[in-house]
């Protein structure tokens, strides 16, 4: 484990800065054609409803019931953005059901050695005893990073972690997102999109302890000894905070903001026995904007878009018996406009990030930065500052 935790932290925080020249100078690719070939279209995609919210600002947004897989809106579903800590909902789906609710695991320094600076924190510390729902609420409620850093240990490492979320990311057919990281915090090459996020959502609500941790409002976390402090879910339709009343019928899912991702969130809510999935990604302005978005696109949903025919689907699981969905870009499809470089590496398996998952990659990855950072600095340069955008 300690091992493990050496080699994430040269192989993902430090020879990431290596291989972001290779990074940012690769050209934004085409969408894919997963789950229909409308899906992989630019603007707005609806059909036999009317009524969608008029001031949408948001780089990508999609509708879609959770039962039949339906995708009854979206616009630029495809296209691959920084996910911020929505990522965390593909780490659930690959990590939660591996530990008991009830064992016990007591943190060392070393699990929290290579927690981001400026991450997201519960407040987990070395030295203290917690049971694994304890670590889980961290993660759900708070989106606590140092949470998922030590479940990630206990799971065998960051990099197994990471090699394992990309897996499952591809056995559920979620071919935008590559993970650097388990916490979905900034890194060069880590991207998702709003297909991707929520078919995560739509896999984990599948889990019933994955459902009941994004509904938990409050929770008593571990402070040391017999001490407790209360930690609130930051998911703002589900507690009604910062200005906003509870959405009706909410159960979660996920938020996550970063200073490059901005604003991201997937949100679920049922209304007379039907569930609807939202996912917005990258609104204009922060704040509450991706939550209000959010609760437009729902209210449309339950509301004018009852009549809606899908536009495409939510494709199932490889494990579960779902159709292998092509991955080969859509002929009409338009390269994702205003993507950043992060957001530009390709999902090609042969990715530079893939080489984190082994120390020999983590050689060639090193050598290979260090030949861009030579052949591409003034390249790299250029397209930076043409690509730099507020909250991208």
């Amino acid at each position: 484990m300690r091992d493990s935790s050496r080699l994430t932290r040269r192989a993902v925080l430090g020879l990431t800065a290596a291989a972001l020249p290779v990074a940012a100078a690769t050209p934004a690719s085409a969408a894919t054609a997963i789950g229909g070939e409308r899906l992989a279209r630019d603007g707005i995609q609806t059909s036999g409803a009317t009524g969608l919210p008029k001031k949408l600002t948001a780089r990508s947004w999609l509708v879609a019931d959770h039962k039949t897989g339906e995708v009854l809106a979206s616009y630029r579903a495809h296209q691959r953005l920084a996910p911020a800590s929505t990522l965390k909902m593909l780490f659930a789906d690959t990590v939660l059901g591996k530990f008991e609710r009830t064992r016990t695991y007591r943190v060392t320094d070393a699990d929290l050695a290579d927690v981001p600076s400026g991450s997201s924190m519960v407040g987990v510390k070395p030295g203290i005893t917690y049971t694994v729902h304890q670590l889980w609420q961290g993660v759900f409620l708070r989106s606590g990073n140092d949470a998922v850093h030590v479940l990630s240990h206990m799971n065998g490492g960051i990099a197994k972690t990471v090699a394992e979320m990309q897996a499952k990311a591809e056995d559920l057919q979620a071919l935008d997102t590559h993970v650097v990281s388990p916490d979905g915090f900034d890194h060069p090459g880590q991207v998702s999109s709003a297909y991707d996020l929520t078919l995560f959502a739509r896999h984990g609500l599948h889990d019933d302890d994955f459902g009941a941790y994004c509904s938990t409002r409050t929770a008593n976390f571990p402070a040391g000894g017999k001490k407790t402090f209360q930690i609130q879910n930051t998911d703002r339709l589900l507690t009604g905070t910062y200005g906003l009343r509870p959405y009706k019928g909410m159960i979660g899912v996920k938020n996550g903001y970063t200073s490059h991702a901005g604003n991201t969130f997937t949100g679920a809510a049922t209304r007379d026995g039907r569930t609807l999935l939202v996912t917005v990604m990258h609104p204009a302005n922060g704040g509450n904007e991706v939550y209000k978005e959010t609760e437009a696109l729902l209210d449309w949903g339950f509301g004018k878009g009852s009549s809606a025919r899908a536009v495409g689907t939510l494709v199932e699981p490889l494990s579960e018996g779902g159709a292998s969905a092509s991955p080969t870009p859509s002929g009409g499809a338009k390269g994702a406009p205003g993507a950043t470089g992060a957001a530009a590496s390709s999902s090609d398996a042969t990715s530079p990030w893939r080489l984190l998952e082994g120390a020999a990659g983590t050689v060639v990855l090193l050598a290979g930065g260090a030949f861009a950072l030579r052949r591409r600095r003034v390249a790299v340069a250029a397209a930076a500052k043409a690509e730099e955008n507020q909250g991208s």
